[in-house]
């Protein structure tokens, strides 16, 4: 059997130490701004990138190429190591399709190693929590099939909501309609966003007030979380007060015992924009065929 390594991309928003303490392979959508591109090799600071976009700058995004793709897996089958990647929602982006094709074709050259690309369904934290957990899955023995095949599943019952300041920029990157995009710039109303089952964004209602609108989130989260789960992540756009004030409440009011704050990286942060909360629980098996 075959050594393996588990990859992500940077929607995933994971802290830098992680990738290095755990040997977690990283491949980087980027970020085009004033002129500069911002990835792995070039980044920016998130308390920078947020001032950035309050200042005016309208950054945009590019998915992985193909030969991207193929350099980054091919590197590891190179070693002698399988792959198992964990990729952004497929229902915003077009790297995970990308990635698949990749990885048809180097199983196919390569036909004594495999590389399992899964389509996330999620983003930020809560892609993260997949491999976070997949990590921990790993250390602990699992084989890549097995890992594989718990995140196939897992992936699904990840919750996650979203709360904006402005929606204008999802619309701007096609991420909404302007339907949907349009009544969350009102003053005062708070869209609640949920990821769905697809990877795709819905609006699940409209919350006069952000007090409000937190405490709908949390006790939708409760209603849905996995039973004697105790773990909850928050990716947020540089609101790193509102961010603590969630963590707070979440420990002290709902017994959650570990609450995860980062930064949205630049990926998700440009079409998220500043102030945006992005809240993730690992939730039961059936929330999603009810929601």
């Amino acid at each position: 059997m075959n050594d393996y390594v588990i990859t992500t991309d940077n929607c995933a928003d994971l802290p830098d130490e992680f990738f290095r303490q755990n040997g977690v392979g990283l491949i980087c959508l980027t970020c085009m701004m004033d002129g500069q591109d911002y990835n792995a090799d070039h980044p920016i600071s998130g308390p920078d990138f947020f001032k950035r976009l309050r200042e005016g700058a309208t950054p945009t995004t590019s998915q992985i190429t193909p030969d991207q793709a193929k350099t980054f897996f091919e590197g590891y089958l190179k070693e002698g190591k399988d792959v198992v990647h964990v990729a952004f929602a497929s229902g915003m982006s077009g790297s995970c399709g990308t990635a698949m094709m990749v990885a048809e074709e180097l199983n196919q050259e390569y036909p004594d190693h495999k590389v399992i690309v899964i389509d996330s369904l999620r983003a930020a934290l809560g892609q993260g929590l997949l491999v976070e957990r997949m990590v921990k899955m790993k250390a602990d023995g699992a084989s890549i099939d097995e890992v594989a095949a718990w995140c196939e599943k897992a992936r699904h019952q990840v919750v996650s909501y979203a709360l904006l300041e402005d929606m204008s920029l999802l619309y701007r990157g096609g991420r909404l309609s302007k339907d949907n995009a349009v009544p969350g710039s009102m003053v005062g109303i708070k869209p609640l966003i949920l990821i769905g089952d697809d990877g795709k964004l819905q609006v699940v209602g409209k919350i006069r007030g952000h007090k409000k609108a937190v405490q709908t989130i949390l006790a939708s989260l409760m209603e849905k979380i996995d039973e004697g789960e105790k773990t909850v992540t928050i990716s947020h756009g540089d609101c790193a007060e509102a961010a603590e004030a969630v963590k707070k409440q979440l420990m002290e009011e709902y017994g959650m015992e570990t609450v995860e704050i980062g930064y949205l990286g630049v990926i998700t942060g440009t079409h998220t924009g500043p102030g945006t909360l992005l809240i993730s629980v690992m939730g039961n098996e059936n929330w999603y065929k009810q929601a």
